[in-house]
């Protein structure tokens, strides 16, 4: 996702010269051509997360929309005082962004993963969190940002191409509907790509109403994923971040209100680390039952 995500910068840079990006010393072989349209506005604050956010801060204060940029857990934790304190209860522009999002960094390890950070972000003042699931959501996501001009997350992912024409309903996107659903299933993101390669592999998985949450904190559950919700009865709630703070509790919370009978509601997130082994991105999400063989027996059993 981030080469067109650098392509995205560009465009916006181009119209807006209020625009100034940020690295901590990251984005090699994605950001050259960015930094060589932007000039003097692309800046290479180096390996100082703290220190970059306060100085977006203050370029905010004094006119500039101004995208942070580095490695998911690096923007995320390491800055969190500056984010709240400097950004967020200012109702600054200043766009954190995130690379590689939940186990995106596989072999790195847990210094290297963000599987809180929603979490972290989301409860935040004036904040809100994107994560875009295809290629094509991440306009979608940049639009917003840069016009509603106040403290946002970016978090990238793995990108892919979205499978066919979607509606989006708010924070959420349809992604895949049934004639006759059995199941309404929720992701997370780009996790929502596991699910469809689960469908492909599987023809018992295909009976499901699909949905991917893009946006966070949503204010509301949209009345088309009510009506899938109340037809198939049995909610699935998918989610690379853990249990707390992010989709599932999030969803929940709001669905409580609803009052709306269901037969179940399963959820799956990140398990950290069991047995304190690392491995890529597609270990973690075995060990989590994230992956596609798991989605598809989870679908075909539940």
């Amino acid at each position: 996702m981030r080469k067109k995500f650098a392509e995205l910068i560009q465009q916006h840079a181009a119209k807006d010269e209020s625009i100034v990006f940020l690295t901590g010393d990251l984005g090699y072989n994605a950001l050259e051509s960015l930094q060589q349209s932007m000039g003097d506005r692309f800046i290479n604050a180096g390996v100082a997360e703290q220190n970059m956010v306060g100085m977006a801060a203050g370029m905010a204060r004094s006119g500039y929309k101004v995208f942070c940029y580095s490695i998911a857990p690096f923007v995320v934790y390491r800055c969190l005082e500056q984010t709240r304190n400097d950004v967020c209860l200012h109702n600054l522009p200043v766009f954190l962004v995130g690379n590689g999002g939940g186990y995106g960094y596989g072999i790195m390890g847990s210094s290297h993963h963000a599987l809180e950070d929603i979490a972290c972000l989301a409860p935040l003042q004036n904040m809100s969190c994107h994560v875009p699931a295809f290629i094509e959501d991440l306009e979608t996501s940049m639009h917003a940002i840069v016009n509603e001009s106040r403290p946002a997350y970016l978090r990238l992912g793995l990108g892919k191409q979205a499978p066919s024409e979607q509606l989006l309903f708010d924070a959420f996107r349809c992604v895949h509907k049934s004639t006759s659903a059995q199941h309404t299933v929720i992701a997370m993101g780009p996790l929502v790509n596991n699910v469809l390669a689960a469908m492909q592999q599987h023809e018992k998985a295909d009976p499901i109403d699909l949905f991917t949450a893009i946006r966070f904190p949503f204010r509301s559950i949209p009345q088309q994923l009510i009506d899938s919700i109340k037809q198939s009865k049995r909610i699935i709630l998918l989610e690379e971040h853990v249990a707390q703070g992010g989709l599932a509790q999030q969803f929940l919370y709001h669905f409580a209100k609803l009052n709306i009978a269901t037969d179940s509601i399963t959820t799956l997130h990140a398990q950290g680390y069991p047995g304190q082994i690392y491995g890529d991105q597609a270990f973690h999400q075995k060990q989590s039952g994230l992956d596609t063989q798991s989605i598809a027996k989870l679908i075909i059993s539940a």
